[in-house]
């Protein structure tokens, strides 16, 4: 999606914070799979919740300066949702164990 942005100062600034924010929820997805308990779990998903949250808060500014097509930008937001529902449902599960 950033090879693809116009390259315009606000399409780049934009799409290089939704690159950071995106990359950042795999990196802390990977450690959060090697946490060794499950409260750091729980810290770990509360990181990837956050990182989720603000990668779609990107994504909507990309569409909302109209940079990007609401159509285009659609199956990502739809995916970076879904992943942050998922994760408030794996913070849920684990809260539970505490």
């Amino acid at each position: 999606m950033y090879c693809r942005l116009p390259k315009s100062t606000e399409a780049q600034v934009l799409g290089k914070q939704v690159l950071r924010a995106g990359t950042s929820v795999a990196a802390n997805y990977r450690e959060a799979s090697r946490a060794r308990s499950d409260a750091e779990l729980i810290s770990k998903l509360g990181i990837i919740e956050q990182e989720l949250d603000e990668t779609l808060l990107w994504l909507e500014l990309l569409v909302e300066s109209a940079i990007v097509s609401e159509s285009r930008m659609a199956e990502l937001r739809q995916e970076a949702d879904e992943l942050l529902r998922m994760t408030i449902a794996a913070i849920k599960t684990a809260k539970k164990r505490l």
